[in-house]
């Protein structure tokens, strides 16, 4: 009964899902959609991370030991650019010019009174402007032997923002001298009859780039103008002016080229018996050159084209230079050609007690011109001495000499030999110990050959030596000595023989103690041994003389 009760039960239930299922698939109306009931949302499996423990460095213990090249510091030579290394440190001073702006003052036994000082202005950048003035009055015991000088002047610099700068100096300058080397002694004069005066009106500008421009050029042109006159009547006066426009030109860091235009014009004036003398002497040079400069080999090759009073000539201009690699040792040559100028300012430069006659127009102020040949040698030994060596074989034209006049003695005649031979050679060597000590030794010997209308070269010194030591022997307190000494020169005698002067030595010692902030006490001693030579015949010289004063530096 149970089977059939579950039959029965099945057959009435079957129609009735049939029915519900037909009903739902005939359902059009009904649009067919997709439920989602999830969602799939993708991650990375987290990897795994790797850490570096870093282990210090081991300390390191040892001291290294560094070397040091440092190249010569030589003089006199021709300065050729070199790469930048350490160089040994001079001795410091406490020199007046330590300080923008100083006064010096001192008196002595013979220099009385003496002062001297120094201002500077500007911004210290772009600008400098500097105004100098010096002042002395010495006598000695001779009957008048006395001098005096008084000089003033102004320097400025003017450095423009394009990388060129200006420069500019104007000064006066007042020599007095009197002709106390009159023979014999018994002769009168007055002061008026004996006293020669120089005085000096000089100017100079100067235009030049700091920085090349863009094509490799380098140029520095200047002019230099100056007046020159005596206190004689008539008045001999003189012009000078210089005009110098070098300009170079690199290719490159090796090879150069180098032009230079210059004119040196000098036109003497004065009258005799009311006749005007009126003397022009000119030199126009020309100066083109090529260069060749590595680490270790420097070359100037080149030509001087130049007229002398119109007068052409041509002088060389070759000098080279070979270097060792750490530039302790350089050998040096060259041939090279110039002019020492004829000129009143000149020669009065180099004697004083002249009085030059320019009676022969034809004749006038003459130049000396030069030829040379050379070598040398110049470098360091270790890290405090230096040394340096020229020997030349020079060709004098036109050399000017002095000589005694025929009446007294007491000035000196120009006169120019028309060719003299010099065999000339100049050493240097110098010993510095950091900031203890400096010392600088230099000697020079000339020997004159092949004169042909004088016996002797009058009035040139056949051998020159002198030697400078400064040593700091406390922080404050500098001690200075200086040795000169020279053969005597050739003079010529009245009867117009020739003689020979007698050597010079002359000894100097110095010292400068610093007292305070700004203040400086000095004491220069001259002459020591009291020697009573004569550079130039009948022309004693002071005997020992001291001077001291103070320094005031602020």
């Amino acid at each position: 009964m149970r089977v059939y009760s579950v039959i029965r039960c099945l057959l009435t239930t079957a129609p009735i899902v049939a029915i519900a299922v037909s009903g739902f698939a005939q359902d059009t109306t009904k649009k067919k959609t997709i439920d989602i009931t999830s969602t799939f949302k993708p991650v990375l499996k987290e990897g795994s991370k790797i850490n570096f423990n870093a282990a210090p460095p081991v300390a390191d213990t040892s001291r290294p030991r560094l070397n040091y090249a440092i190249p010569s510091q030589n003089l006199l030579f021709s300065y050729v650019p070199t790469e930048l290394k350490p160089v040994a440190v001079s001795v410091d001073s406490i020199n007046s010019w330590k300080y923008s702006n100083y006064i010096k003052v001192g008196v002595g036994n013979v220099h009385l009174p003496y002062v001297k000082a120094g201002f500077s202005f500007g911004d210290g950048q772009n600008t400098f402007f500097n105004v100098f003035g010096e002042h002395y009055t010495s006598k000695g015991d001779l009957p008048f032997q006395k001098n005096s000088l008084t000089s003033v002047g102004g320097a400025v610099t003017y450095k423009t923002r394009n990388n060129h700068e200006w420069n500019g100096n104007l000064g006066f300058k007042s020599d007095d001298y009197f002709l106390y080397g009159y023979k014999p002694g018994t002769l009168q004069f007055t002061k008026d009859d004996l006293r020669q005066r120089f005085q000096t009106i000089e100017g100079k500008v100067q235009f030049r780039n700091t920085v090349p421009t863009e094509f490799g050029l380098t140029y520095s042109p200047s002019l230099r103008v100056s007046v020159f006159a005596d206190n004689k009547a008539p008045t001999g006066s003189e012009s000078n002016a210089i005009l110098n426009i070098p300009v170079t030109k690199t290719f490159g860091e090796t090879f150069g080229f180098n032009l230079g235009l210059t004119a040196d014009l000098t036109n003497y004036r004065k009258k005799y018996n009311r006749n005007p003398v009126s003397e022009v002497n000119n030199i126009y040079m020309v100066s083109p050159a090529v260069t060749v400069k590595t680490p270790n080999i420097y070359l100037h090759g080149g030509i001087i084209p130049s007229w002398d009073k119109s007068e052409f000539h041509m002088l060389p201009n070759i000098m080279a230079e070979v270097t060792t690699e750490n530039q302790r040792f350089t050998l040096m040559a060259g041939w090279i050609g110039y002019y020492n100028k004829g000129s009143y300012q000149r020669f009065a430069g180099v004697n004083p007690w002249i009085d030059l006659k320019v009676y022969d127009t034809a004749q006038g102020l003459l130049n000396d011109r030069v030829t040379e040949i050379y070598g040398g040698i110049k470098g360091s030994l270790g890290d405090h001495f230096t040394y340096s060596g020229k020997v030349g074989v020079q060709q004098h034209r036109n050399m000017a000499l002095y000589v005694n006049d025929n009446i007294d003695g007491k000035t000196f005649d120009v006169i120019y030999e028309p060719r003299v031979d010099v065999l000339h050679f100049h050493g240097e060597v110098g010993y510095t110990v950091s900031e203890k000590l400096s010392a600088k030794g230099g000697i020079t010997f000339n020997n004159f050959t092949r004169l042909k209308e004088n016996p002797k070269a009058y009035g040139l010194l056949p051998r020159e030596l002198n030697i400078s030591v400064k040593y700091r022997l406390l922080k404050d307190l500098f001690l200075t000595s200086e040795l000169w000494s020279w053969d005597g020169a050739q003079y010529r005698k009245k009867d117009g023989t020739p003689d020979k002067g007698d050597a010079a030595f002359d000894l100097n010692a110095g010292a400068e103690f610093r007292i305070t902030k700004n203040f400086n006490l000095w004491l220069q001693m001259n002459n020591i041994f009291n020697n009573k030579y004569e550079r130039w015949n009948q022309y004693e010289v002071f005997g020992f003389n001291i001077l001291g004063g103070i320094t005031y530096s602020f």
